[in-house]
């Protein structure tokens, strides 16, 4: 008779160098947890302890590269904030951003929140953690030669530049190479739209473009005479002109902008900046950027404004001449309302645009010392405007007076004598609402 012996009770015996279980005749031996082979010939471990070292040293190089990223990154950021003049422009009444909070802000500048693009760099849309809808200008790049005291104090100027009809520069980062702009976000888009998408009612009226062109010139004449120092925009255009929840004009974009020092009536540039089509000749031919220059583009947007042209392009008229061309041959052959985008409402509106009309006419003299300052620009069409707003309130009033006056006319030519049934009547109306009482 076969009788089973179990052989983990003999391990002298029986080898097992792990988890001993008897089988019918034999027995079985499993390494123990963690460790590999034969458990009756031998186990070898498997170096869960090297394992975990392994783990071990993985994370801790993680966190030492994590480290070392976060220190090159500030370190990088520093230098980027001293190099773009942190240490002066933070004593400025302006915020300075970090980049981690314009990232944020702008969903890592996602090209659904970009609202502008050009030459200088993009525009995005973004809403800070307080909720306010800025618009973030980032600069495609820049000669880092160029990020000297100069533009340092540009930006220290810009910055203190507070007017009711100049877009606001809230805040910068100097964290990047290139600095951040942080301006108020306008929300009804640039003028150059609403002039030539014709889908747009804005400008409909003769009285809506007057008003914007007059708070245009109220921004820039601020910036020529009352900003200290004085600021020559340097790219005047219906694109820098924005418009926003009221429809009030903002003057923007002071990327080419230079300030004038004491006694100082031009500034030689170096190279020629702005756009096509605005651009003052004289400053084309000589390279002199005056005030006078900005007073040209301004007479530019003037004809935009009552022309619906585009600058940079041949007049609706079919035949090869130029904006300015086709605008003055149009007063020369008193062909002013033939050349318009919209209808005058009366003869006053037709004055005050032949008015506007002469204006522009002396802003695009091209002589620029034979063109009016952007002071007188501003005071001429100020009047006007104010011309303009009496005319509108005498049409109001007339119109009201005109209306009562045919009311009347009508209740007196419908009205019947009065007869003594018709006393009674009243009479008994009034008795009787008094007992109610």
């Amino acid at each position: 008779m076969f009788t089973d012996i179990d052989e983990c009770k003999y391990p002298e015996t029986y080898t097992c160098n792990g988890k001993c279980h008897n089988t019918i005749g034999d027995y079985e031996c499993k390494c123990s947890l963690g460790m590999h082979g034969d458990g009756k010939v031998g186990c070898q471990g498997f170096a869960i302890i090297t394992i975990i070292a392994v783990i071990g040293a993985i994370v801790s190089l993680v966190i030492i590269c994590l480290l070392l990223f976060m220190i090159l990154s500030k370190r990088r950021k520093d230098k980027n904030f001293r190099e773009n003049g942190g240490a002066v422009l933070k004593h400025q009444r302006v915020r300075i951003f970090s980049e981690a909070e314009l990232t944020k802000a702008t969903d890592n500048y996602d090209d659904d929140k970009k609202i502008g693009e050009g030459g200088f760099g993009s525009v995005y849309k973004g809403v800070l953690a307080d909720n306010t809808v800025v618009a973030v200008k980032k600069s495609k790049g820049v000669d880092k030669a160029q990020m000297n005291e100069d533009f340092q104090h540009e930006i220290c100027v810009v910055s203190q530049v507070n007017h009711k009809n100049v877009v606001k520069l809230l805040g910068l980062c100097l964290e990047t190479k290139v600095p951040l702009l942080v301006y108020e976000f306008i929300s009804n888009g640039t003028l150059f739209k609403h002039i030539h998408d014709k889908r747009s009612q804005v400008l409909a009226s003769w009285s809506n473009r007057l008003r914007i062109a007059s708070e245009a010139a109220l921004a820039l004449d601020y910036l020529h005479s009352l900003a200290d120092p004085p600021v020559i925009h340097g790219d005047v255009k219906s694109v820098n002109i924005l418009l926003d929840d009221n429809y009030t004009a903002k003057v923007a974009d002071f990327g080419a902008s230079v300030l004038i020092s004491p006694g100082q009536t031009n500034i030689l540039a170096t190279k020629i900046q702005g756009t096509f089509g605005y651009l003052d000749p004289e400053y084309l031919m000589t390279g002199n950027l005056t005030e006078k220059s900005d007073v040209y583009s301004f007479g530019v947007v003037l004809v935009e404004l009552l022309t619906g042209e585009k600058p940079n392009s041949n007049a609706k008229s079919g035949k090869k001449r130029n904006f300015i061309q086709y605008f003055n041959s149009a007063l020369e052959n008193n062909d002013l309302f033939g050349i318009l985008d919209f209808q005058a409402a009366d003869e006053a509106e037709m004055d005050e645009i032949e008015a506007v009309a002469e204006l522009a006419k002396r802003c695009l003299n091209s002589i620029g010392v034979n063109r009016p300052s952007m002071k007188e620009v501003s005071e001429e069409l100020a009047k006007l405007k104010a011309l303009n707003q009496k005319s509108w309130a005498q049409q109001n009033s007339d119109e009201t007076e005109h209306l009562l006056g045919e009311s009347s006319q009508s209740f007196r030519n419908n009205a019947s004598p009065p007869t003594s049934q018709s006393q009674t009547v009243i009479s008994f109306e009034i008795e009787n609402y008094t007992d109610s009482i």
